[in-house]
């Protein structure tokens, strides 16, 4: 199974290729058409960054799944604010659906567009929540904007339209780049701060934590996989 792992920010990918290369797992850096990309051969996964934002993400998840093999998922690994009480920080949240919640039309019906999570990919990984003995792990929408959520009240505003559980930002960007090319997608993303006006510094803070979570379940799902 080819799997590519599109992450937002450089920050992400050091961290989350870091806490697998402390598992043990090798990396072979490398391009791939116009990008820089880690391959860890035993997880037969390929990473790449992204980029900052939905449209920057989009275009290069789309180069990749143009010049790449025949990919079977794509994965965006990253980072999320949370929209509910009671979910910690450290917690991963895998997304039923990415919702994209900043089209602001003025015309005709609000448009909240919503991506399915690729099943086969949502079933596995719901078979591996019960084994994270460090973390939680929660299924549910995730909210996908260019748009720092750093107050209460815009928590409260993003979740009551949307339901999600999280927010990011460029979730809804690989969705539609795989919606495009007919590919399965889903959206791993781990809790590093409460989307108040702390959430700077709690990102900081708790990237790093954050990412080896994220990193600990994506390789744990995939081994499992790959199990006789």
């Amino acid at each position: 199974m080819k799997i590519l792992t599109m992450v937002p920010i450089q920050a992400e990918l050091d961290f989350l290729v870091q806490a697998w290369t402390d598992k043990g797992f090798q990396r072979q850096n490398s391009i791939m058409g116009r990008l820089p990309v880690v391959h860890l051969p035993e997880l037969d996964v390929t990473l790449a960054c992204g980029g900052l934002g939905k449209v920057q993400f989009a275009v290069q998840t789309q180069h990749l799944l143009d010049v790449g093999p025949a990919w079977d998922l794509v994965i965006c690994a990253g980072a999320a604010g949370v929209l509910v009480d009671g979910l910690p920080v450290g917690a991963v949240i895998v997304a039923t659906e990415t919702v994209e919640h900043d089209i602001h039309n003025r015309f005709g019906q609000p448009l909240l567009p919503r991506f399915a999570g690729a099943g086969i990919a949502l079933s596995e990984l719901r078979s591996m929540a019960s084994h994270a003995e460090t973390f939680q792990v929660h299924f549910g929408p995730i909210a996908s904007g260019d748009e720092d959520v750093v107050d209460t009240d815009r928590r409260s505003v993003l979740h009551q339209r949307t339901r999600a559980l999280a927010v990011a930002w460029e979730g809804a960007g690989g969705a539609r780049a795989c919606h495009f090319s007919g590919i399965p997608f889903v959206e791993v993303r781990g809790i590093t701060d409460e989307a108040d006006n702390d959430a700077a510094s709690d990102f900081e803070d708790n990237l790093g934590g954050t990412m080896e979570n994220v990193a600990t379940l994506i390789a744990s799902w995939l081994r499992m996989r790959d199990a006789p």
